[in-house]
């Protein structure tokens, strides 16, 4: 699968980590940064690049990861067609993309440490959206939603 990652600098050491962890499942990785630990980067950057990465087609799935995982999941939220969550378990991280179809994954890296981020990863990529009618109905108002606000 076509995966693109990125980060800011509080990520950026589990970033890292990730791209070789996804390279040794067979994953193809397109890491858009951070490319090195700078305070003065800002999450909103790396989360629209994630974004945009899926939405251009270059990516299946998503990755970001800041220190808690909110601000760059806040941020992505905001690109249309993008369903981004925060999942510090297992069965979040599966069921998000079985049920809503989620396709950005988000970690906090002060939170969480390496081999859960793994686990979390690995339960992630394998999942599949379910296409039941009642996921389908449900993820068809999610877009109704989006709908209703792109044009206010």
């Amino acid at each position: 699968m076509n995966i693109v990652i990125g980060s800011d600098h509080a990520g950026f050491q589990l970033k890292t980590s990730m791209i070789w962890f996804l390279k040794t499942l067979g994953h193809s990785v397109l890491d858009i940064g951070a490319f090195q630990e700078n305070d003065g980067d800002d999450y909103p950057d790396f989360a629209e690049l994630v974004g945009q990465a899926i939405i251009d087609g270059r990516a299946e799935r998503g990755i970001l990861i800041c220190g808690s995982g909110v601000g760059v999941s806040v941020a992505a939220n905001k690109m249309v067609g993008i369903r981004a969550a925060v999942c510090h378990d297992s069965y979040s991280a599966h069921q998000g993309v079985e049920h809503d179809n989620m396709n950005v994954l988000v970690l906090g890296s002060r939170i969480i440490g390496e081999k859960l981020a793994e686990d979390l990863l690995d339960n992630y990529l394998r999942a599949k959206f379910s296409n039941e009618e009642r996921h389908l109905r449900r993820l068809a108002k999610v877009h109704a939603i989006e709908t209703r606000m792109l044009k206010s």
